[in-house]
């Protein structure tokens, strides 16, 4: 039975989280998926990134990042700043309009986080932390 199954609940949990969280924007009028939040988010701490490296963060393939920094770009969320020392590359920018917009979802992300971890003890959540990391552990290429 798949009910029975850790990966399946795992799946069923964080998909029912991200619904909810989408919900919630859209109901704020934000227009921003959750994906792009979170691309945002990576590059508000760590302007430096190629877009391997952020698909890596943000646990999508290269093609789906590619085209959310191409949306972010045109919507003026995020800038691309060229390298001086190298005028093919560019460095990512959060704009100050990309910086509304973040400012705009932290209430919501906090509270969807609250909300989903309602009743649930610090000391389980802890433990559930450090279970998951055991797992991508587990799962991560042998280091070579």
């Amino acid at each position: 039975m798949l009910n029975s199954v850790i990966f399946y609940s795992l799946d069923k949990a964080i998909r029912s989280y991200r619904r909810l969280a989408q919900a919630n924007i859209d109901r704020a009028g934000l227009d921003i998926t959750i994906d792009q939040w979170l691309v945002l988010q990576v590059l508000l701490e760590h302007d430096d990134l190629t877009q391997q490296e952020i698909a890596e963060r943000v646990f999508k393939d290269q093609a789906s990042v590619a085209r959310m920094l191409s949306l972010l770009l045109k919507r003026g969320l995020l800038s691309a700043v060229p390298l001086p020392h190298d005028g093919r590359r560019t460095r990512l920018r959060v704009t100050a309009d990309g910086h509304g917009m973040l400012a705009a979802v932290q209430p919501i992300v906090l509270s969807n986080r609250a909300l989903a971890l309602a009743g649930i003890p610090a000391a389980d959540l802890a433990l559930l932390q450090q279970v998951l990391e055991r797992i991508a552990r587990n799962c991560a290429p042998a280091a070579e």
